[in-house]
């Protein structure tokens, strides 16, 4: 904890520190040297006459109470009256600078999600084929994530991942997910590397995934999933919905996983679409009719924004033209 000295307070700020004892003294012209995230002490006449970034409680006089109010106007943490201290100063001192802490990081939640987005594969121009994606957080950052790179002159890896859990834990992993674009040429490949490097940092979290490659000359997917749901869908004109199903536990949970690898192939106009389980939940009733709605939207709509996004939702929609 830091007060600022001012001369004419001395016998103020003498009894401040009797309150708080660990309270160091620093002087104006020594504040843009010390981290702006400290919260510090001042009074009112020096934060209202000058300009800082660290986050201020500051101390009047009672008959300063106009001062006090410009002083909240102006940004001030608090402020505490110099003769009439908080009963325990300490504590309030700390829940205060908790609740600083916490609103900073609700307000550095929109650059994440900002940076977050600009983390997502960039467009792909494939011969014969489109990659259609949608991407949408419950709130600011996702757990969902997926990307897609080219391999070599005829092939294409491409994945859908849904990271256990919600909120900014999750967020991070899709991050470090982010950190392996390129790095794998097959799916099995891909999914070695990334449950190998969950198991060993013990990460406590699972991650579901599938994950395909296309080869754009033979119109061939190598395909495989890690527990996840839903299965992917093939869309194939003039046929029913094909749902691609496999077992096999999540990422992260064991580094003896099992995963077993499928091939399909691409028809013209064939449509081979990737959902994480948040694109359920824009739908009534159980799994099986929120499953059965959404092949049903994504054969009418295609990928249409939901009204209501309960969930995170990624789709990734790989079409041959």
């Amino acid at each position: 904890m830091l007060v600022i000295y001012k001369t004419d307070l001395s016998a103020e700020i003498a009894q401040l520190r009797r309150a708080l004892p660990s309270l160091q003294q620093i002087r104006l012209d020594e504040l843009p040297t010390i981290d702006d995230t400290l919260v510090v002490f001042s009074d009112v006449e020096t934060f209202l006459n000058q300009q800082w970034k660290n986050p201020t409680i500051v101390l009047a006089r009672a008959e300063q109470g106009s001062l006090l109010a410009k002083a909240w106007q102006k940004g001030a943490l608090a402020g505490w009256i110099w003769n009439e201290l908080p009963a325990q100063p300490e504590e309030v001192f700390k829940q205060l600078d908790l609740q600083y802490k916490r609103n900073q990081d609700s307000r550095d939640l929109p650059a994440a999600a900002r940076l977050q987005q600009r983390m997502l594969p960039r467009p792909l121009e494939i011969d014969g084929y489109q990659i259609e994606q949608f991407f949408q957080p419950a709130a600011f950052l996702s757990g969902d994530w997926f990307d897609y790179w080219q391999v070599d002159d005829q092939q294409i890896l491409f994945y859908l991942a849904d990271v256990a859990g919600h909120g900014v834990t999750s967020s991070l992993l899709t991050s470090w997910m982010a950190g392996f674009h390129g790095r794998a040429y097959s799916p099995m490949q891909l999914v070695t590397k990334l449950n190998n490097k969950l198991v060993a940092q013990n990460a406590e979290k699972h991650i579901t995934l599938v994950c395909g490659l296309l080869d754009f000359k033979t119109n061939d997917i190598e395909w495989c999933s890690a527990g996840h749901y839903p299965p992917p869908i093939l869309l194939q004109p003039g046929q029913e919905p094909a749902i691609l199903t496999t077992s096999s536990l999540p990422l992260g949970l064991t580094s003896d996983l099992k995963i077993q690898t499928q091939h399909l192939h691409m028809k013209s106009g064939a449509q081979l679409i990737f959902c994480s389980d948040g694109a359920l939940e824009s739908f009534k009733g159980g799994l099986n009719e929120q499953f059965s709605q959404l092949i049903k939207t994504l054969q009418t709509d295609g990928l249409k924004p939901p009204e209501h996004v309960p969930d995170d939702i990624a789709i990734l929609c790989l079409s041959r033209k």
